[in-house]
């Protein structure tokens, strides 16, 4: 029975790994994985809440608004299990809210929705934690010790596609921010003249003036045709070889 119960695993985690390696986007990864849980793990609810540096986890869309709720209670009352697995990287049993007593304002939030059981588990990586995975039941003590192990191979599954997915969400958006500024330094090359050298100047003396960052000052240009607060100073100041006057001048 125990080794039917390992080929079973072993099973669903392969599957695992194909669905996560074609999920398209960060929602569509938690969902995958948020799927796995509720149907390996049998619990009640289940989510993945996302580290973000320097500011509070964020929440996918596509959370259960069970978790949405607990996650919520966690980082507007800075109390709960979520922010202490992200800061410490461990794992947080809580076998009954009602009796547990670590975090009396959100155990009751946590009682209010149904959730008796709470599993806390780290998205980690080697360079640190990426998320936590939290598990929900409503039934009191329902983590098992086989339970935990099964959800730590989860969560290292998740860890890994969530790290995957941020990668080449930031790769991304520097093609996107490169091809930005490439469009607008052409259109000021065009308008005023510049070298490529120019023109990139400009786009940036306005980044720093504006404390914006080059990508949105390139795309603001792109749009209205307008640097913020434009006139004609920065593209006056560009370095490098004098324009050509217009002709007629």
């Amino acid at each position: 029975m125990e080794l039917d119960l390992h080929h079973t695993h072993a099973r669903l985690f392969a599957e695992l790994a194909l669905e996560l390696h074609g999920s398209a986007g960060m929602e569509e990864t938690v969902e995958t994985v948020v799927q796995f849980a509720l149907h390996a793990l049998g619990c009640s609810h289940a989510g993945v809440a996302l580290a973000v540096r320097g500011r509070r986890p964020e929440v996918p869309a596509v959370t259960d608004p069970v978790v949405a709720t607990i996650y919520q209670a966690q980082m507007t009352g800075c109390e709960g299990p979520l922010t202490v697995c992200l800061r410490e990287q461990d794992t947080l049993l809580i076998r009954d809210v009602a009796t547990d007593g670590r975090w009396p304002h959100w155990a009751r939030t946590v009682q209010a929705l149904g959730v008796r059981s709470v599993l806390d588990v780290p998205l980690s990586i080697g360079t640190g934690t990426v998320g936590v995975l939290g598990l929900y039941s409503g039934r009191p003590d329902a983590f098992s010790i086989d339970d935990q192990a099964v959800a730590h191979i989860l969560a290292r599954h998740a860890a890994v596609a969530v790290a995957t997915t941020r990668q080449a969400q930031t790769m991304t958006q520097a093609v996107d921010a490169r091809k930005l500024v490439g469009i607008a330094m052409g259109i000021l090359m065009e308008r005023f003249d510049l070298s490529d050298d120019q023109a990139f100047a400009v786009l940036q003396r306005y980044s720093q003036d504006t404390n914006t960052k080059l990508r949105e000052v390139a795309q603001n240009f792109i749009e209205t045709r307008k640097l913020p607060g434009a006139d004609g100073k920065a593209v006056s100041q560009a370095p490098g070889p004098a324009r050509r006057s217009p002709a007629g001048r």
